[in-house]
C-alpha cells in the first residue's frame, strides 16, 4: 500500500487527498497521481469533485499516452 502523503479532508464529496494518493494503480494512472502530487491546486480541486466527476477526470487521464500529455491534461483540467 502507498504511504499516505496528505492525510486530511478537503470536502465531503469525492475522495480525500489521502484517498486519491493511495488509490490502487488499476483505479488511477500513476502518471496522473504523480502530476497531482506536483500540482497542489490541481490535487485540491480534484479532491473536491464528486466521485462521478473524479471518475470522468480519471477516465480522461487514462487516455493520455505520454508524460507531457498527462502534465498538460492535469494543468488544463484544473486551471
Amino acid at each position: 500500500m502507498h504511504k499516505m502523503l496528505f492525510p486530511y479532508f478537503l470536502s465531503d464529496s469525492g475522495h480525500t487527498i489521502s484517498e486519491v494518493m493511495t488509490m490502487r494503480n488499476e483505479d488511477i494512472p500513476i502518471g496522473f497521481t504523480m502530476e497531482l502530487a506536483q500540482h497542489e491546486n490541481a490535487l485540491s480541486a480534484f479532491s473536491s469533485l464528486t466521485s462521478d466527476q473524479q471518475r470522468q477526470v480519471i477516465d480522461g487521464a487514462k487516455q493520455m499516452k505520454t508524460r507531457q500529455e498527462m502534465r498538460n491534461y492535469v494543468e488544463n483540467q484544473f486551471k
